[in-house]
C-alpha cells in the first residue's frame, strides 16, 4: 500500500508540468466541429450572457440594489488616488512637508477604503442572494422542461449527462454569478471611472494605452477562441462520465454476478481518463491567459511610469519637448495618483483575464442550459391538432373503443417497427399482443399513450383521433403498469396511493388486499406507513411489482395497459393475481402485453405480432387449433417447464 502511494506520488510529480495529449486538445476540437457539422448551431457568447441576464433582470430589487453597491463601493475607491495626490503635493511643497495635510488626507483615504471595503462586504452578499434566487429559478425551469420533453429525448441523451447539466453545470453557473460578476460589474465601474480621472491628469500619459491595450484585447480574444471548445468539450466528458457511473450504479447485482468489476473499471478508467485530460486541457490552455494578461499589465505600467519619469524630470519651463511636440509636464503628486489609476484601470483587466477559465466554463454551462431548454416539448415536437371544441372532461367520459387502423411506425426511416397493424376493442373486452422480443408489441403501447407520434395509419378513441386529443386528456384515459417497475421514496400508501388523488386508506388496504400484498405490508416495521428507499430497493422486485399493481387498481380510468404486469412474480401469486385483476378487468378495455402465454388464455383477441407485422388473430383456443406461431409458442412454453 505504502510502495502504491510513493509511486502515485511519484508519478504526479513527473506529470507537474506536462503538456495537455494532443489528442484532448484534437478530441475537443473534433467535437466542437462535429456538433456544428450534425447541425448544432453555435450559441454566441454575447446570446449566452444576455440570457443569463433576463434570468437577473427577473429579480430587480436585488440587481438594483446590487448595481447601486457597485457605483458607490466603486465610486468611493476612486477617490483614493485623488487623495493621494493631494497628500504627496503636502509633501513637495516648497515651503517644507506640511504634516497635518498629509495626515488629513491619509486619514480621509483610510475611511473611504474602509467604507468601500464595507459596501463591497454587502454587495457580495446581495450577489450571493441573487445568484441563489437566479440558479433556484433556472433548475425548476429545467427540471420542469424535462417533464414536458418527449420520451424519445430520455431515448437519446443518457440519463447521466442529464443529471450533470441539472447539478454540475447550474451548480457551476452559481459560483460564477455570486463571484465572477461582482469582479466584472466593479471592474467595469473602476475602468470607466479610472479612465476619465486619468485623462483629467494627462493625456499624453493615457496615450501609452492606445498601443498596450489593443495587444492585450488580441492577445486575450486569441487565448479565449482556443479554449472555448476544450471548454464545451470538458462539460461533455464530464456528463458522458456521469452517464455512465449511473449506468454502473444501476447494474451492480449484474456485474458481481458476471465477476465483470475489472472490466468495468478498466471502461471508467478509460473515460476517466478522458474526462481528466479535457478538464486538463482546457485549465492549462486557460491558465496562459493570467500571466499572459499580466505581463502585458505590468509592461503598461512600466511605460507609463518610465514615460511620467521623463516628463517629470526633463521637463523645463513646464514643457518637455519631444519629436517636435510640445508635453505638459507632471509632477511627483499627479505621477503618483496617475499610476494608481492605471493599476485601478488593469487591475479588473487582469483580474478578468485571471478567471477567463471560470468565465468560459460558465458560459460552456449556460449554453449546454440553454440548449436543453431549447428542446423542444413534447406537445411541440408531436404532430397535435387539439382541438378547442373537446371536453376537458374527455377521460372521464370515454367508454374505452379503441381502433388502430393501418397503423406503421420505425424510430429511424430505414428500419420500420411495425407494419400495417390493425385491430378493433370493444368496451370492456381484452387484447392481449404477444410475440417474439423485438417484434414490436411495447411500440403499439408507446403509440397507444402518444409516448411517439405514428406514422401512417390512425389511432381512434371512442371516434376521436387521438392527435386531435389534448395529451393530458388521453394518457387520462389509460391506466399503466410496467414490466419495469418504479417507486418513490416516501411510504407504503404513499406510493399506492400514487395516481389516486383522495384515495382513502381503506380504498389503499383494499387495493393492496386485491393484489395480495397486504400481509406483507403488514408485516413491515410501521406497515403502510413504513417509509420506502428510491426506488424501493428495500424490497424485492416482485413485491415492487405487487405494488405498482395494486396503484394501478386504485386508478379508475377505462383502458388499461398490462405490458408483462405479472413476470416479476412468482406462478402461485401470478394465479392470485389473475384471479384478480380478471374482477378489475371486468369493464375495461385492456391490453396484455405477455411473455407468459398461460395468462392471455382468456384474452378476447390475440395478436401474434412476428417482424412488425400481425400474422395471426384470434382467441387462445381458435390460435391453439390452427396450429400457426402462437401454437409453437404456446407448446414451446409449456415443454420448457415440462422439462424443467
Amino acid at each position: 500500500m505504502t510502495e502504491k502511494k510513493s509511486s502515485l506520488t511519484k508519478s504526479n510529480r513527473r506529470h507537474l508540468f506536462r503538456k495537455p495529449k494532443k489528442e484532448a486538445v484534437q478530441a475537443a476540437n473534433l467535437y466542437y466541429r462535429d456538433r456544428q457539422r450534425t447541425g448544432e448551431k453555435r450559441m454566441k457568447k454575447s446570446r449566452v450572457i444576455l440570457r443569463l441576464l433576463t434570468y437577473l433582470a427577473a429579480h430587480k430589487g436585488l440587481l438594483a440594489l446590487s448595481l447601486f453597491l457597485t457605483v458607490l463601493a466603486n465610486g468611493i475607491a476612486l477617490i483614493t488616488p485623488k487623495l493621494s495626490e493631494y497628500a504627496v503635493a503636502a509633501i513637495e511643497q516648497e515651503s517644507g512637508v506640511d504634516f497635518s495635510a498629509v495626515t488629513y488626507y491619509v486619514l480621509w483615504m483610510l475611511l473611504f477604503y474602509f467604507v468601500s471595503g464595507v459596501l463591497s462586504y454587502f454587495l457580495s452578499l446581495a450577489m450571493i442572494a441573487l445568484s441563489r434566487r437566479v440558479v433556484y429559478t433556472m433548475r425548476k425551469e429545467v427540471f420542469e422542461h424535462l417533464l414536458a420533453l418527449p420520451v424519445s429525448y430520455f431515448d437519446q441523451n443518457q440519463a447521466g449527462d442529464i443529471i450533470s447539466r441539472l447539478s454540475y453545470d447550474i451548480d457551476t453557473i452559481n459560483a460564477s454569478l455570486s463571484n465572477d460578476l461582482v469582479a466584472i460589474l466593479a471592474g467595469s465601474i473602476t475602468v470607466i471611472g479610472s479612465l476619465v480621472m486619468m485623462a483629467t491628469i494627462s493625456l499624453p500619459l493615457l496615450s501609452v494605452f492606445a498601443f498596450t491595450i489593443p495587444v492585450l484585447v488580441l492577445f486575450t480574444r486569441y487565448r479565449v477562441k482556443k479554449v472555448k471548445p476544450l471548454f464545451r468539450a470538458r462539460s461533455h466528458k464530464l456528463g458522458e462520465l456521469n452517464g455512465y457511473v449511473e449506468e454502473i450504479l444501476s447494474g451492480q447485482r449484474t456485474i458481481r454476478a458476471f465477476g465483470k468489476e475489472e472490466v468495468m473499471i478498466g471502461r471508467f478508467d478509460l473515460r476517466n481518463d478522458e474526462a481528466v485530460e479535457a478538464y486538463f486541457a482546457a485549465d492549462y490552455q486557460g491558465s496562459v491567459v493570467g500571466p499572459g494578461v499580466n505581463f502585458i499589465t505590468n509592461m503598461t505600467i512600466s511605460l507609463i511610469s518610465m514615460f511620467g519619469a521623463l516628463l517629470f524630470i526633463k521637463s523645463t519651463g513646464g514643457t518637455l519637448e519631444l519629436f517636435g511636440l510640445s508635453l505638459a509636464a507632471v509632477t511627483a503628486a499627479k505621477l503618483s495618483s496617475f499610476i494608481l489609476y492605471a493599476r485601478k484601470f488593469l487591475g479588473p483587466v487582469n483580474e478578468t483575464a485571471n478567471i477567463i477559465s471560470e468565465i468560459q466554463s460558465a458560459t460552456s454551462a449556460a449554453e449546454r442550459i440553454f440548449r436543453l431548454l431549447d428542446e423542444p416539448t413534447e406537445e411541440e415536437c408531436l404532430t397535435s391538432t387539439e382541438t378547442a371544441e373537446l371536453a376537458s372532461d374527455f377521460a372521464q367520459t370515454v367508454k374505452g373503443r379503441v381502433e388502430i387502423c393501418d397503423l406503421s411506425f420505425a424510430y429511424t426511416p430505414d428500419h420500420p417497427i411495425l407494419k400495417h397493424i390493425s385491430v378493433n376493442a370493444a368496451p370492456g373486452q381484452t387484447v392481449a399482443i404477444v410475440g417474439p422480443t423485438g417484434s414490436g408489441k411495447t411500440t403499439v403501447v408507446n403509440l397507444l399513450m402518444r409516448f411517439y407520434d405514428a406514422g401512417p395509419g390512425k389511432i381512434f378513441i371512442d371516434g376521436q383521433d387521438i392527435t386531435s386529443l389534448p395529451l393530458k386528456e388521453l394518457r387520462r384515459s389509460f391506466a399503466m403498469v410496467l414490466q419495469d417497475t418504479w417507486l418513490f421514496g416516501g411510504t407504503v400508501e404513499e406510493n399506492i396511493a400514487y395516481g389516486s388523488v383522495g384515495a382513502t386508506h381503506e380504498e389503499v388496504v383494499a387495493a393492496a388486499k386485491a393484489t395480495h400484498i397486504h400481509a406483507y405490508i403488514e408485516s413491515l416495521p410501521q406497515g403502510y406507513d413504513t417509509v420506502m428507499d428510491e426506488n424501493g430497493m428495500n424490497i424485492s422486485k416482485g413485491q415492487k411489482q405487487l405494488i405498482t399493481i395494486a396503484r394501478m387498481m386504485l386508478v379508475r380510468h377505462p383502458i388499461l395497459i398490462l405490458d408483462e404486469a405479472t413476470s416479476n412474480v412468482d406462478s402461485r401469486t401470478e394465479k392470485l393475481l389473475t384471479e384478480a385483476m380478471q374482477a378489475l378487468m371486468a369493464e375495461k378495455t385492456c391490453f396484455i402485453i405477455a411473455h407468459r402465454l398461460s395468462t392471455i388464455q382468456n384474452a378476447d383477441c390475440i395478436l401474434v405480432i412476428k417482424d412488425g407485422e400481425v400474422i395471426e388473430r384470434g382467441r387462445h383456443e381458435e390460435l391453439l387449433a390452427f396450429g400457426g406461431f402462437y401454437a409453437s409458442l404456446y407448446n414451446a412454453q409449456f415443454d420448457s417447464l415440462a422439462n424443467g
